[in-house]
């Protein structure tokens, strides 16, 4: 396992040397934990967080209604979120960075959820 988390740390790196975020295309920044995922839209040359969306505040609306949904589901939700909180914004246009992650499942439901919102990249 600990081999599995030192690849995707490396793959991370050498994918953060080519991704970086301008105020022209901030970098969309995914985390993924077993639980949870997070993302945040980053201006890389002020050091800055523009836009913050994880599933956590969505737990607490879902409280509110009784149907359970996937992980993968919830993922499109804060795709869906971090659009809504980018366009707000004025930001349309974004670098993906998956963090070393595969393109699939959840990441790419992320992804999916972000672009249906009205993020390109």
């Amino acid at each position: 396992m600990r081999e599995k988390r030192l690849r995707r740390k490396i793959r991370h790196l050498r994918i953060r040397k080519k991704a970086s975020g301008s105020l022209g295309a901030p970098r969309l920044a995914v985390f993924r934990s077993n639980e949870h995922i997070y993302t945040q839209i980053i201006d890389d040359k002020d050091a800055k967080t523009l836009a913050f969306a994880s599933d956590l505040k969505l737990q607490k609306d879902k409280t509110k209604t009784d149907e359970k949904k996937t992980k993968t589901d919830i993922a499109k939700l804060v795709g869906l979120e971090i659009a809504k909180k980018g366009v707000a914004k004025k930001i349309k246009k974004v670098t993906f960075d998956r963090a070393g992650y595969k393109y699939h499942g959840r990441v790419k439901a992320l992804a999916a959820g972000a672009r249906e919102g009205g993020l390109n990249f």
